[in-house]
């Protein structure tokens, strides 16, 4: 099977970047749900620890519970906790939720200024305070998530001024209860949206990954992607002028042409619209159907390079870098170069 290799040198190049735009590494708090966008959740978590971050982002408690060692602050989006634990937080979305969460349990309020996907309503704030107190949980945060942040629009705008709002009430709501909570609206592209970080924390993954892209207008910071995947050689073979390859033969040779068969398919993480319009960084074409194992190239190397910018690829066939990113195999190795 193929293999990710991870650069150091450009994680650490991201970080100082979002470093320096916060003004301090103690507001970044990295998001590394879904095995680090695919990356490697414990890599990125010991990596970021040693840089000095401090706090971390997932979406499941299992996920939660392999990195929780490495950081002093865990935040859980996606599930309901299963025990008490004094380093994990988790995001509360629905006052109905509030009754689920057991007693003592440390939450982060989610409040909808905008996107209209999860969180109570702003007009919801005091009932949802009311109800955490009663049940025993300790709010440490409130937060939101922004919609467009990466948009030349007025949404972020507006969304900001929908979030501060929201930080005004909830800081009197929270003297009334004995609560500090912090306040984290920016995600990535949020971040570099203002040269102030307003906030206590923002919660940064694909700036983190190397791949965040703005619209046109905006100065899109110079981050480094951080993953590169490599396919092994499987088989060498002179496809003759004529020849087609591959399921449903969607390639046929003009000429005479070396190509070879590499250990990644689709099962792994390539998407297969991208069969036969796709040329790796160095312009090797991907010759026919990529198949659920296999993917074959025109080269004779032992090992390919696929991708070193996950963008570059899911421009092929027309979706995001996140998506890419977050379906690479779990079962690929991963390894700093």
């Amino acid at each position: 099977m193929g293999y990710i290799t991870l650069s150091r040198e450009a994680l650490i190049h991201n970080l100082d970047i979002i470093a320096h735009q916060v003004g301090t590494k103690d507001k970044i708090a990295v998001v590394l749900k879904d095995n680090a966008y695919g990356h490697g959740a414990v890599l990125m978590a010991q990596a970021c620890a040693e840089y000095g971050v401090k706090q971390a982002v997932v979406r499941t408690e299992a996920e939660a519970l392999e990195i929780v060692e490495f950081f002093g602050n865990v935040l859980i989006l996606g599930d309901r906790p299963s025990h008490v634990n004094p380093k994990l937080s988790y995001a509360v979305n629905t006052l109905e939720e509030i009754g689920k969460f057991p007693s003592g349990v440390r939450v982060e309020l989610k409040v909808d200024t905008g996107m209209h996907r999860n969180g109570i309503a702003l007009q919801e704030l005091e009932e949802a305070f009311g109800k955490m107190a009663e049940r025993g949980l300790v709010c440490v945060g409130v937060m939101s998530h922004l919609r467009s942040a990466e948009t030349l629009s007025s949404e972020w705008y507006w969304q900001r001024r929908n979030f501060d709002e929201v930080k005004k009430k909830a800081r009197k709501l929270g003297e009334r209860y004995g609560w500090e909570p912090r306040f984290h609206l920016s995600n990535s592209a949020g971040t570099f949206r203002s040269s102030e970080c307003e906030d206590d924390m923002v919660r940064v993954g694909i700036a983190l990954y190397g791949c965040l892209e703005m619209d046109k207008g905006f100065s899109t910071p110079p981050l480094k992607p951080v993953l590169s995947l490599w396919g092994n050689k499987i088989a060498t073979r002179l496809l003759k002028k004529g020849e087609r390859i591959g399921y449903n033969g969607i390639y046929e040779a003009a000429a005479d042409e070396v190509v070879s068969t590499y250990d990644l398919g689709y099962a792994n993480g390539l998407d297969r619209l991208a069969s036969n319009h796709y040329a790796t960084p160095e312009g090797v074409a991907q010759r026919g159907r990529i198949s659920m194992d296999n993917a074959v190239f025109a080269s004779d190397a032992e090992e390919l390079l696929v991708f070193d910018n996950a963008n570059d690829y899911a421009r092929a066939v027309g979706t995001i870098g996140y998506e890419i990113l977050a379906c690479l195999d779990f079962r690929l190795k991963r390894e700093w170069r």
